[in-house]
């Protein structure tokens, strides 16, 4: 038999639910890096010029919106597009099969996102909302497509997350991480739904605008510096960012224990680090999930109240204790039989 008939050796099952020998090779990460996705690594590029000329048009333009600079918004959105734009190239790189499907996805969500940044841009440049505007039929139709853009960016991710599902990264702890950021990166992207809706003052009193990201207070309030989340009130933007940058913050601890492993002997184990793995998606999971909680009840970030605190130390302690026992189980010496 050739080398495609050579079935991967199997010793057992590890955490991730992959063979606990299967060979690196099934799906080599390196793999991502040798075929790119053009399109998708040609709109990052295009997002970090993007980035330089808005911060220079931020500190020339004197205009402001909602309190903040015209170009505060598009400048936040080329750099996070950007870093979307490469992620989705690398988790697609990943495919060992079905690769035509993946780079077809890649695609269409390089679409969606350009559509998405011509919005915002274009609005900025003459001035205007690009998020909840519907004063005129041109600033329905802009919000609309905008919408209708991210939806499709949305389930172009989606389809890539189902078939990445079943794919063994040669890493446990690698395969956790890729399949619990999308998982996340999911939900968190599916929040800002939570933001297209009318508040209860725009129902009372139309002026053209539906939908907000601030809860408890209006939008265009005191905010952070460069993020901008409100420091009055609720920021549903706050969930919406953590969630959808689990995407790139788990694959990077998962890389980075791996790199630890080479000096810390304790890591150097797969199982370890598989393990560590999933106590840190269910702490991002549970982070999305306060601050979300905390957002909808109209409570800045900034001024957690005793609820929030509680859940926030309860779930830091949780982690801790499971990050222990994980490590406490590493160093016990197995039993000979």
């Amino acid at each position: 038999a050739g080398p495609r008939d050579a079935a991967p050796v199997r010793a057992g099952r590890r955490l991730d639910g992959s063979s606990a020998m299967t060979a690196v090779r099934e799906a080599p990460v390196a793999d991502a890096v040798a075929r790119p996705h053009r399109p998708l690594l040609a709109l990052a590029i295009a997002m970090g010029v993007g980035t330089v000329l808005c911060a220079v048009a931020l500190l020339i333009d004197p205009r402001e919106l909602g309190g903040q600079s015209l170009w505060a918004k598009p400048l936040k959105f080329c750099l996070s597009i950007a870093v979307y734009s490469l992620t989705l190239a690398w988790l697609i790189g990943l495919l060992p099969r079905r690769r035509r499907l993946g780079r077809i996805l890649g695609t269409v969500a390089t679409a969606g996102l350009v559509v998405e940044m011509v919005v915002i841009g274009g609005a900025a440049l003459v001035g205007a909302a690009s998020h909840f505007d519907v004063s005129t039929p041109l600033h329905s139709v802009m919000w609309t497509t905008m919408a209708v853009s991210i939806v499709v960016v949305w389930l172009a991710t989606l389809v890539l997350a189902l078939l990445l599902a079943r794919v063994p990264l040669g890493d446990g702890a690698l395969t956790i991480a890729v399949r619990a950021g999308l998982v996340i990166g999911l939900i968190g992207m599916a929040l800002a739904f939570l933001i297209t809706g009318p508040t209860a003052d725009q129902l009372a009193d139309y002026r053209g605008v539906v939908g907000a990201h601030a809860v408890g207070v209006a939008d265009g309030g005191p905010g952070l510096p460069l993020l901008g989340w409100s420091t009055t009130g609720g920021d549903l933007r706050i969930p919406h960012f953590l969630g959808m940058h689990a995407l790139q913050g788990l694959p990077l601890l998962a890389i980075g224990l791996r790199l630890l492993g080479r000096r810390l002997p304790v890591l150097g184990e797969e199982a370890v680090r598989a393990r560590l793995l999933v106590l840190a998606a269910a702490g991002w999971a549970g982070v999305v999930a306060i601050t979300c909680w905390q957002a909808l009840r109209g409570q800045s970030i900034v001024a957690p109240d005793p609820l929030t605190l509680t859940a926030g130390l309860v779930l830091a302690g949780l982690l801790l204790v499971g990050t222990a026992v994980v490590l406490a189980r590493s160093r016990t010496p197995e039993v000979s039989r």
